[in-house]
């Protein structure tokens, strides 16, 4: 608590160093945002001492970390205990303070809701320059319920008080083929209502589609299970390993510590753009580099260059357009939804991700819609819809895939995540992003309107 005490204090330092009217921006090395920002030379705020687990109590299940803490150190810390994060998103550097204002996911999110809802109070630096603690039923609890998805909008997690759940060693998968989506949402249905499958039971549960007569879901379930277990972090890979004819039955052991990275090594599929994927060049890559935030520092170099553009006009061909989402479907239009995207936008894989709200916990006392910024229903089961690649871009036209989606989920009575580009429109915006309730926020913890808000940051890129 003293070395958190201490990086609290170097934070609040360079907030007041900041020039007067300069944006509030966090001096982060790393990022797992997809959307481009305005440069700027204004210094960003020093959260070097925030980095940390603060204290685990396995007797509570509980555990206090910093903000800028990365779920691959909170994890190390606390699987020596037998327990982890309620929902630990699937990327090694995603951190505590992102994922709450932002958006995590995984497999336990059928049962165990989205990250910010394990969480029993946070300390938030304000766009006023305070550090308040809010929790559910405190004199903060408007900015407890506005904090998840505002990106910074309404302030910073400098500490979260989240819950822990008891793991066992291993888990155990076993994943199953469809030929058709309607079958697999239906399996999904049933699979979420009853936490089980023919007579087994299911404690994570995803998906991918590979096209519209091949998906698979992989049904997880943790076990004391002796016996070898599978390793996707060399030659191997994980996404590959799904794969199989519907005959066979296909099942997998995994450690709980691999279960919960699998998808990390090769950033769930996107490692092929680099080659990572060929075996002649796979032989060779080290393995400690074989994982996302290697990937993602190739991504930002991409950016800054336009390698990717510059590569395929020299071959004639138009930019691509990017095309990274992660969008909220309820369950009953999620056939439709997969099957226009399929037909429309060329990109495949996709991953698939259930969900629904919390039935304990701060989601429990927040009325239907307990979270005001992203108002996901409670009771209602969702699926989240991952899909991350590039498109040919329309020519004078350079976000038309991504508008075309944006319409569609709207259409579907979905959301989408805020972690890419958005290109909505004020007032659909604030429809769907609780346009109302966070201005009203914004003005009581940013009276001096120090933060961005989320349309500038979100759709301005700002």
């Amino acid at each position: 608590m003293t070395r958190y005490q201490e990086g609290v204090g170097r934070l609040l330092d360079s907030y007041l160093a900041l020039p007067e009217g300069a944006p509030v921006r966090l001096a982060k090395r790393t990022s797992n945002l997809f959307r481009a920002r305005t440069a700027t030379q204004a210094p960003g705020l020093d959260v070097s001492g925030l980095t940390g687990v603060i204290s685990i109590d396995p007797a509570a299940r509980t555990a206090d970390v910093a903000g800028m803490c990365t779920y691959e150190d909170l994890v190390a810390s606390t699987l020596p205990h037998g327990l982890t994060p309620l929902v630990v998103p699937q990327l090694r550097t995603i951190t505590l303070g992102g994922a709450v204002t932002g958006l995590g996911i995984e497999s336990a999110s059928f049962r165990n809701g989205l990250p910010h809802e394990s969480v029993l109070e946070m300390d938030i630096l304000t766009g006023a320059g305070q550090i308040v603690t809010a929790s559910a039923d405190n004199e903060h609890a408007d900015l407890f319920r506005g904090f998840p998805n505002s990106y910074g909008s309404l302030g910073y997690a400098t500490r979260l008080r989240i819950e822990l759940e008891p793991v066992r060693d291993r888990v155990a998968l076993r994943h199953i083929r469809f030929h058709d989506l309607g079958a697999l949402v239906a399996t999904v249905g049933e699979i979420v209502a009853e936490r089980s499958w023919e007579g087994e039971g299911v404690d994570y549960l995803d998906g991918v589609v590979f096209a519209g007569d091949e998906a698979y879901l992989t049904l997880g379930r943790r076990t004391y299970q002796s016996g070898p277990t599978s390793d996707y972090t060399g030659m191997d890979i994980y996404y590959r390993s799904i794969q199989h004819d519907a005959r066979i039955p296909k099942h997998d052991l995994l450690t709980t510590h691999d279960y919960l990275w699998r998808w990390d090594t090769d950033w769930f599929w996107c490692s092929r753009a680099f080659g990572a994927q060929n075996p002649r060049i796979r032989r060779w890559w080290p393995k400690r580099l074989l994982r996302s935030s290697v990937y993602w520092q190739l991504i930002s170099l991409d950016h800054r260059w336009s390698i990717a553009d510059r590569m395929e006009a020299r071959h004639g061909r138009p930019p691509r357009e990017r095309v990274i989402q992660d969008v909220e479907i309820p369950l009953d239009r999620t056939e439709s939804f997969l099957r226009w995207f399929l037909d429309t936008v060329p990109i495949e894989p996709i991953w698939l991700c259930p969900l629904r709200l919390r039935d304990t916990g701060a989601s429990a006392t927040g009325g239907e819609r307990p979270w005001s910024v992203y108002p996901l229903r409670r009771g209602e089961t969702y699926v989240n819809v991952g899909f991350w690649s590039t498109v040919p871009q329309t020519p004078g036209d350079p976000g038309a895939t991504n508008r075309l989606i944006e319409a569609t989920v709207d259409a579907h009575d979905g959301h989408k995540s805020l972690y890419s580009d958005s290109f909505y429109d004020p007032e659909t915006f604030a429809r769907l992003y609780g346009g109302t309730e966070a201005a009203r926020l914004a003005a009581r913890y940013d009276p001096d309107g120090r933060l961005l808000d989320l349309y500038s940051k979100a759709v301005r890129r700002r």
